[in-house]
Parts: C-alpha cells; structure tokens; sequence
C-alpha cells in the first residue's frame, strides 16, 4: 500500500492564537504538540469552498474559502453529457442552481431512484453553463443568487494553482456514471496526467465513498487516495453505531487516507472513540466531516467546542462550511500548553 502524508509546506498562520494570549504570554507560550501523523496542525478543507457564505461550488466559494486561510479546497465531481467534470455536490440540480426558473429546460426534468429533477448527466457543458448557482440551505445569505457559473474540475484546479492551495476532489457516484457509460476515471486520470498531479507527492487527495472506484484509481495513478466512510447503522440499523462502512484495515490497502462521518471519530459526550488511533496506526491520514457554524451539534455544544474536540484527537484535517471558524479555532489552540 502507498503510504502518503500530506507535507504541504504551506505557512499556517499563529496571528489569532498568538493575539489572544496577549503579546507578553507570546513570548513563553510552548507550541502545540500536535498529533497528526506529520506533527503539524491539521488542514482546514473548505467544503465545497466557503459554502457557508456562497453558493457552493462555485469559483467565488473557493476563493472566498483561500480568503479565509483555508488550506485546501474541496470539489464534488459529476459529469456533464459531453464528459466533462463540473463541480456539483448533486447529480440533481434543483437545489444548487436557477434550471426550475428555465423553461427552456423543462422537457429535461424526469425521475431517476425516485426522484424527480433535472439531472447533470442530461446536459453539455454549454447548457450546464447558461445556468447560474443558488444557496440550497435556507438559513444561509441568498443575497448571491444568480451570480455564479458551474466551474469544471480544470478550473477548480487553475485556481487552486493561482494561489498555491491544495485540492481534495471527490467523486460522486461512478459506479452511476459507469452504468450509463460516462465513466469519470478516464477523463480523471487524463486530467492528472496532464497536469503533472498523478505523483504521490502532488497537492492533492481524491476522494469516494466506492471502495471499488479508488481500488480501480489506485491502478492508475499514485495521487493520494481517501475512502470515505459513514457509519455502517446507517444502511443496516442492526450494526454497531461505530462501524465504518468499510473497514479500516480493507481500505487501507488502497487509500492514503479516510474521512470518517464525525460521529465515527468522537461520541455525543465529546469521548474518542479511538477511530483516529486505530487509521494512525495503519499510517492513514483522519480527515472527518462535516463541521458547520449553523446546524445543530450533537452533545449539545458550540461549533468551537467540537472542533477543538477533535483536533485534539489528532485528525489531520477537518471539512468546514465555514473555513473561517475552523482556522480561527486551530489558531487559537496554537501554543496551548495543555497537551504539553
């Protein structure tokens, strides 16, 4: 198995940790004895750029992401019609775009596992690009409704090298595209090549939920490589509450990493479960989701709380909403004495 720890060389900034301790503790505050597997702070991932404030993927979510000191952007993957790779967190499209209000479109709605939408796959690039982005989550600002295009991978990717970040694609349904003979790994791997970004050492991990699609990846290219996993209660509610949905020494075989639903990693109560650990142990990076400012946490307690939590545990990487709150918190652990 390829063992890979991301070392991305980026300046993580102590200015709001240091500022807060004041500028005579500053000088005699011990560092942070970090516990992820390269000794360094954990990354903030922007999920789906900064989609607490914009409309998610979109480019002006991802910069809106980099603005606000977060280490990597993160890009869903779905294919268009003509096979290219656009940034969407749905195949569906009715929640993160304008297409309900386009009745040049409205031949294209139609039902698929139950439901009834517009979907990405029923569509080209150019037509994908005459729509424009929404906030789905109505509890955050739409006042950037209509604003926005759909970005393709390749773009997501010339921003991130503008301003030197990492990325974390991940893959959504490809076992999906598969049967319908819009295979995303060729164009996947072409796009890697390409670009130079299909090393072990590249600035970036890609991520999937389908075991069989990264074994598959893992063949072609040695980019880092993330399983993720949810609890395994959620599709069999007979199971332990803390079993992942693949098995840590399984995906390890071909992953570099994994992200773990929160709830895997730490319990209501704030206690380690002893996920990180265990993925430590067989050299894989933690990176757990989802961490959001405005939706209710389990165990009752504030977002700053639970992030501390767990960067405590040692993960090496969290998915934010709001990247700006995850580096402020990381920041302000900065020269904590207490893990010392």
């Amino acid at each position: 198995m390829r063992r890979h720890i991301i070392l991305a060389g980026l300046a993580f900034s102590l200015a709001a940790g240091l500022a807060a301790c004041g500028e005579d503790d500053t000088a005699t505050a011990p560092p942070m004895s970090w516990q992820t597997l390269s000794g360094e702070p954990p990354l903030v991932i922007a999920h789906r750029g900064a989609s607490g404030e914009r409309p998610e993927h979109t480019l002006a979510a991802y910069e809106r992401a980099i603005e606000q000191g977060a280490d990597v952007i993160e890009p869903d993957l779905v294919m268009t019609a003509d096979g290219v790779l656009v940034a969407r967190h749905d195949h569906y499209l009715s929640t993160t775009t304008d297409i309900a209000d386009r009745p040049e479109f409205a031949d294209r709605l139609r039902e698929l596992d139950g439901r009834a939408d517009w979907w990405v796959e029923d569509f080209t690039l150019s037509e994908l690009r005459t729509l424009r982005a929404i906030q789905p989550w109505p509890q955050r600002d739409a006042g950037f409704n209509g604003e926005f295009l759909i970005p393709t991978f390749e773009e997501v990717l010339d921003l991130a090298a503008e301003y030197g970040v990492l990325t974390e694609p991940e893959v959504k349904v490809p076992g999906h595209y598969v049967s319908i003979g819009l295979d995303p790994l060729p164009e996947l791997v072409r796009i890697l090549r390409e670009r130079g970004l299909d090393t072990a050492d590249a600035p970036m991990t890609i991520q999937c939920f389908e075991p069989d699609f990264l074994a598959r990846l893992n063949t072609e290219i040695d980019t880092p490589l993330a399983m993720l996993v949810f609890p395994m209660q959620e599709i069999d509610p007979s199971a332990d509450p803390l079993q992942p949905s693949v098995a840590l020494d399984d995906l390890a075989v071909f992953a570099d990493a994994v992200g773990p639903a929160k709830s895997l990693i730490i319990t209501e109560a704030g206690e380690d479960t002893g996920f990180v650990a265990r993925a430590h142990a067989l050299g894989l990076e933690v990176h757990p989701w989802t961490f959001r400012d405005d939706v209710p946490l389990t165990g009752d307690v504030d977002i700053a709380t639970e992030l501390e939590r767990v960067y405590r545990l040692g993960v090496d990487g969290v998915f934010a909403d709001f990247p700006a709150t995850a580096v402020a918190v990381r920041d302000a652990m900065t020269g904590d004495p207490a893990d010392e």
